[in-house]
């Protein structure tokens, strides 16, 4: 006999593709098999036994008168004659004998093959053949999309990603937390569950429940010692499945191949079945034990009518019968897969009971093949659903992630970053990681905390521990705060900066740090967006001191007029947007620093001039031109430090000898080409910056500045320079490089505090 192995490639699939076969594809497997067995038991009968056994019929001559003397001789001549009488000397054996037939065995043999081609039903011949092309045919429809090159990609995929979440240590963790959760949440949640179950009552409720896991089991519960902590491999491969399932995800929800050729391959099973019990019902009476065979071959063997004995009709119709009972069955069970298939929306799957059996609320709802497989899959196990989805859940990455994270950055190796910054503070810079490490807030001596390019960063609660945090710094980051970490901020933290590149990166938070002092803003700001949104709220800041911002406004906020009252310094680094309207100045009395730079201004603004509390003025990389309006500082007697460097002045008035309060005076990276002998009657002056201009002559009144410790006439086109600058004995720094000076005089050794000269030649 041929074995049914055999047969086993046009099913064979992998092993793993089980988990895709619900309960139905399995029966109809075996159904298969079964129905396999009787046609590959039918053919080999045909094969190895006698089809068909005939013997020729005896015909009864016509009676008629003309050949009446004929038909008497022939009887005669074949009438056997009496046998003899026994006696005792001459004993008879008696013999039985059929009748006589004059045929030899290539005769029988040709007989039988004429009649077995000629007089038997086909249905009766070739049964077993049509069994086994049926079930061949079922068995390649009910894998073909296991082998299909459209649909198999997807599943083995789907499959391989399916197997490693399943057994991957981060779901048993996940899940495991889940199970670790108060009894007390437990109730509330199914309780909620219970009500909203109520609530969905008629046919849209059972709709909703048809849609979403029905059969899952209870919570997967993990011991918590065995759901330890992964190690940095396991973490690790868990992030890459996060990746995979997110791309693989995008990729399936695309189309709906598999549904599509499963519904298809179904559709297909039930024709055939309909299409095999309407002849097979009609033809298995044709399946009979004796056959009447009329063929000419009188010639050849001197018989023309014969009785023929189908030698496996009898068990071919048994074998039928039951061949037609198992197909029953199949195409039952494919009605039922295509109720199952249009009664239900494949196409959508929904994560419900899992979100409400674990507690990860933000799992997504999928849709098309993706969808289409996890319900195929539910009716294998749910578990695998319920395990696949922490996989889709952001949470649990963010979870993941985090746990990576601190395994990476250790206490010890955060340590190591520790620096001092400007502000003289034990500072940690962290760059362009995935997230904020929890083990940061171990790190009790920190003063100062700047984050840069970090998406998604959440503050805990345990920023608390962090006793000596002063100062915050987020450059492009996204940060939400848990309400104890804010509380914790709004009473210790002194100094936040804040770079941006969207509008959303802006902390809504930062607005209620009522101890905040200092205030950093970096970002592209729109007209409206820096009046109205913004900027509205920094009238709670009720101890900021000192803000900043380096944006592109318009016009100074109303919100910083509101803060006026105890701000100290303000400066605006407008990055070339004109700033106009700055009335508003006038409100800020209290303001000692005030800079304005690169803000497009023309001319010194008037409210300047009301601010009489000014220590420090900067006017840096502006397009002022003429500075007449210089004389108006004199109102302002505590204003100490003037810079209007990187402009386009041509010239000093001299009313900036009415200055005399100035110590510090900065024109470098202008196009000044005298000198004023006034401007040395600023007899205070201690810093004077006159470089990068088109000087030619330095006046002798110089040497009236006995407190300067500072002078740069660097890249001008000085020739010479006076005696009179010796007599500054304080002089510290000199810096005469680049200019078109032939000899240093000697007299330069008076100069006993200087520390530092520049002589560098123009190249």
């Amino acid at each position: 006999m041929i074995p049914v192995t055999e047969f086993r490639q046009f099913s064979e699939q992998q092993p793993a593709f089980r988990v895709l076969k619900p309960w139905w594809d399995v029966f109809t497997d075996y159904l298969s098999v079964a129905m396999l067995m009787i046609g590959v038991f039918g053919c080999t009968l045909q094969v190895m036994q006698d089809k068909i056994i005939c013997l020729p019929k005896r015909v009864q001559p016509a009676q008629n008168h003309s050949s009446l003397s004929n038909v008497s001789q022939a009887v005669a001549s074949t009438t056997p004659l009496p046998p003899p009488k026994p006696s005792p000397a001459n004993p008879i054996t008696v013999e039985m004998k059929g009748l006589k037939t004059d045929l030899d065995l290539q005769q029988y043999s040709f007989i039988n093959q004429m009649c077995y081609e000629r007089a038997l039903h086909w249905y009766a011949k070739y049964f077993p053949y049509l069994v086994l092309i049926h079930t061949l045919v079922f068995m390649l429809c009910s894998n073909f999309w296991f082998k299909f090159p459209g649909s198999s990609s997807k599943i083995e995929h789907f499959i391989s990603i399916l197997g490693k979440c399943f057994d991957s240590p981060w779901t048993t963790r996940a899940l495991s937390e889940v199970s670790g959760e108060d009894s007390e949440e437990k109730d509330n949640r199914k309780n909620n569950m219970n009500r909203s179950n109520t609530t969905q009552s008629g046919p849209e409720g059972s709709l909703v429940n048809s849609q979403s896991l029905k059969s899952i089991p209870e919570k997967f519960v993990v011991d918590k010692s065995t759901a330890g902590a992964l190690d940095k491999k396991e973490g690790e491969q868990a992030k890459a499945l996060f990746e995979k399932v997110k791309k693989f995800r995008l990729h399936v929800e695309e189309g709906d191949i598999l549904y599509a050729m499963y519904v298809r391959q179904t559709v297909l099973k039930v024709i055939k079945f309909l299409i095999i019990i309407a002849y097979n019902s009609a033809l298995v009476s044709k399946v009979q034990f004796t056959v009447d065979c009329n063929v000419d071959i009188q010639d050849m063997t001197g018989y023309k009518n014969f009785s023929c004995n189908h030698t496996m009709a009898h068990l071919f119709s048994k074998l039928s019968f039951c061949y037609l009972c198992f197909v029953s069955i199949y195409g039952l069970t494919c009605l039922y897969t295509l109720y199952w298939l249009f009664y239900r929306s494949l196409r959508e799957y929904s994560f419900e009971y899992v979100r409400q059996e674990t507690g990860i609320d933000d799992i997504p709802d999928v849709k098309n093949d993706f969808a289409f497989m996890l319900h195929m899959i539910d009716q294998y196990d749910p578990l695998y659903s319920k395990r696949f989805a922490v996989f889709l859940s952001e949470v649990s990455e963010n979870k993941l992630k985090q746990l990576n994270l601190n395994n990476e950055w250790t206490p010890d190796k955060l340590r190591q970053k520790l620096q001092t910054n400007a502000h003289n503070r034990l500072e940690l810079p962290l760059i362009m990681l995935s997230g904020l490490p929890d083990t940061v807030f171990e790190i009790t001596e920190l003063q100062s905390l700047k984050l840069e390019i970090i998406k998604n960063v959440m503050i805990p609660a345990t920023i608390a521990q962090l006793d000596n945090l002063q100062e915050l710094s987020l450059h492009q980051c996204s940060v939400k705060i848990h309400s104890a970490a804010l509380s914790f901020l709004k009473e210790n933290l002194k100094v936040l900066s804040v770079k941006f590149d969207d509008m959303r990166e802006l902390p809504p938070w930062m607005y209620g740090l009522r101890n905040l002092e200092e205030l950093y803003l970096v970002g592209s700001l729109s007209h409206d967006i820096s009046r109205n949104v913004t900027l509205e709220s920094l009238r709670d800041l009720k101890s900021l001191k000192i803000l900043s911002i380096k944006s592109n406004v318009s016009k100074i906020p109303q919100a910083v007029v509101d803060v006026s009252s105890h701000l100290q310094k303000m400066c605006i680094h407008n990055d070339g947007t004109k700033l106009v309207m700055l009335n508003n100045l006038k409100k800020m009395t209290n303001l000692t620093e005030l800079e304005l730079v690169h803000c497009d201004l023309e001319r010194i603004p008037h409210a300047v001039f009301s601010l009489l509390s000014l220590q420090e003025l900067d006017l840096k990389e502006n397009n002022l031109k003429s500075i007449e309006e210089i004389v108006s500082f004199q109102h302002l007697r505590k204003l100490t430090v003037l810079k209007l460097w990187h402009n386009s002045i041509t010239y000093i008035p001299e009313h900036i000898k009415k200055l005399t309060s100035l110590e510090r005076l900065s024109f470098s990276h202008n196009k000044i080409e005298v000198l004023p002998s006034h401007l040395f009657l600023c007899n205070k002056i201690r810093y004077l910056d006159l470089s990068y201009n088109d000087i030619r002559f330095i006046p002798p009144e110089i040497g009236v500045l006995q407190s300067l410790q500072y002078f740069s006439i660097t890249c001008n086109k000085v020739e010479s320079l006076p005696d009179e600058l010796y007599f500054c004995k304080k002089l510290k720094t000199l810096k005469i490089g680049k200019n078109s000076l032939s000899v240093l005089s000697p007299k330069i050794g008076n100069l006993l505090f200087l520390s530092y000269l520049d002589v560098k030649e123009k190249h």
